[in-house]
């Protein structure tokens, strides 16, 4: 119970409490601040395309991020992706480009791999050229390790042992694609050999011949994969064979060169190898300026006879790539071009024979080119590489081709004086079965003092000379006795010039009155056309 009294009371403090809070409500309103709020979106959810499994990642994935890293418009021609385990963790996706830049060999030594380095997906650098050695600077790509230093210079991080691991391990894989690349075409050109071999009589349905054709479309293409490879980045790989010692092996089965018997097709040394005669030990080889000039070539001659494959070295690059590479597959490499051609199918004891007998019977011959061709040949000797040529020249085993010896001559910086210590210690092979030679031997014999038993000896060298692959010596003295030659074959008997032809003077006063009256005409057209 209580009265209206405390009803009144109990008003007015409400009322207080009711002010009270105004004016608090007021002082809230005096120190009020205005806040700006952020909501955050993550755009890009995805992983690093490195730092994916390669089975979650389309080839158009891969394509598309090849573009993007190395600013090329055109597909790429392969790639590998692999996580590198063991003393070195890192991951890595390097591409092969299609097609070869403009002036890549131009600029080659300035010239490295585009491989961006990362360390915990933190970019190092762009173009980190301790990973991969000079001759893969065509490929592309990128590396990120969790084990390397972030915190260091660029410079420290270049001594890193850890890089030296990473780069004989990029150097290997980069290898291996390679030679996955090969031996898919390798495979795909047997199948469509075999295909190319297989009868076509029997009846097919449309859409069996529709999913043959398909098939046939997908070999071709992969055949010609690694031929791409090549033509676009042969000259990388034989510089690698020169340059890196520890991979040559590798290297070697990368080589592809047109043989004999390729018809323009590329050849592997497996595959050269796999179709050696069976008494065949050496591995063939001749080099030059082109194919066409090695084919004409009189040193392949012999070779033909039998059956033999040679490979054509037509780079100049493989000059230097033959000095390195020795042999392959325990199999000599040997040039026909040089002293020491052996066959293994013919009875070296009946050789012997043979060619001692021909010694005797060419001595006065051979006796007579040494001294005629003095300072020119070191050597004469019976030849057993020709046998349609009356003569070949050929250099020592151990010295320069005539097509190394192009090469220097051609150097931009070469030291002429230098050129007399490289020059090719040339022998000169005589066939004994030419009628040529057996003549010369003749004249030899009975006359070796005459001026066309002479010219004839330095004829038959020079011919030679040229038909070898070399550069004429003297010009001059060579047209002086092809004009001799000449003159005797046509009867000439002297060579001193005739009398100047004596002209009758009523000709000559005729002509001088032709020359005025030509004068008069042109004197008058002047005029005209300055009336005109």
């Amino acid at each position: 119970d209580y009265d209206m009294g405390d009803e009144e009371d109990l008003d007015d403090e409400d009322d207080d409490e009711e002010d009270a809070y105004d004016e608090d409500d007021d002082d809230e309103d005096d120190n009020a601040e205005s806040i700006t709020s952020y909501e955050f979106e993550r755009v890009n959810a995805e992983q690093a395309i490195w730092a994916r499994d390669k089975d979650e990642i389309e080839d158009e994935e891969y394509q598309n991020f090849y573009k993007s890293l190395s600013k090329d418009f055109s597909d790429a021609l392969d790639w590998i992706h692999f996580k590198a385990e063991g003393e070195v963790e890192f991951r890595s996706i390097m591409f092969i480009p299609a097609s070869r830049p403009s002036g890549h060999y131009d600029n080659y030594h300035d010239q490295n791999a585009q491989l961006r380095l990362y360390v915990r997906k933190v970019l190092i650098s762009d173009d980190f050229e301790e990973l991969l050695p000079q001759y893969l600077n065509f490929v592309s790509g990128v590396v990120d390790s969790d084990d390397l230093p972030l915190n260091v210079s660029r410079e420290t991080l270049q001594q890193h042992k850890i890089l030296k691991v990473m780069g004989k391990k990029l150097v290997r894989k980069v290898l291996e694609m390679l030679r996955k690349m090969a031996q898919k075409s390798d495979a795909a050109k047997e199948d469509e050999n075999d295909e190319d071999d297989e009868d076509d009589d029997d009846e097919e349905t449309d859409d069996e011949d529709d999913e043959g054709d398909a098939s046939m479309s997908e070999d071709l293409e992969e055949a010609t994969t690694y031929e791409k490879f090549w033509e676009a980045f042969g000259k990388n790989i034989k510089l690698g064979i020169v340059e890196d010692t520890s991979n040559r092996s590798k290297l070697s089965k990368l080589l592809r060169y047109k043989t004999s018997k390729s018809d323009g097709e590329w050849v592997s040394l497996d595959e050269y190898v796999s179709n050696m005669k069976d008494w065949q030990e050496e591995i063939y080889f001749i080099t030059g300026e082109s194919v066409e000039a090695v084919e004409k070539a009189p040193m392949l001659e012999k070779l033909r006879q039998k059956d033999l494959e040679v490979l054509y070295l037509v780079d100049p690059l493989d000059e230097y790539v033959v000095q390195h590479l020795m042999d392959y597959d325990g199999k000599k490499m040997m040039s026909v071009s040089k002293e020491g051609l052996t066959f293994g199918d013919e009875d070296e004891a009946l050789v012997k024979r043979r060619e001692k007998a021909y010694k005797e019977m060419f001595k006065p011959l051979t006796d007579f080119l040494k001294t005629t061709l003095r300072g020119k040949v070191s050597k004469v000797a019976v030849s057993n590489r020709i046998a349609d040529s009356p003569c070949v020249i050929v250099t020592s085993q151990f010295g320069n081709s005539a097509n190394m010896e192009r090469i220097m001559k051609a150097q931009a910086f070469g030291d002429a004086s230098r050129m007399g210590y490289m020059k090719a210690q040339k022998t000169l092979e005589i066939n004994p079965r030419h009628p040529l030679i057996a003549e010369l031997n003749t004249m030899a014999k009975e006359q070796p003092e005459e001026q066309a038993t002479i010219d004839s000896a330095h004829l038959i060298y020079e011919t030679a000379l040229v038909a070898s692959g070399f550069a004429q010596e003297d010009v001059e003295e060579h047209a002086q006795r092809m004009y001799r030659t000449i003159a005797k074959s046509a009867g000439v008997e002297s060579m001193e010039l005739l009398d100047e032809i004596e002209v009758p003077e009523e000709e000559e006063e005729a002509a001088e009155e032709d020359v005025e009256d030509l004068d008069d005409d042109e004197y008058d057209d002047e005029d005209g056309s300055d009336e005109l």
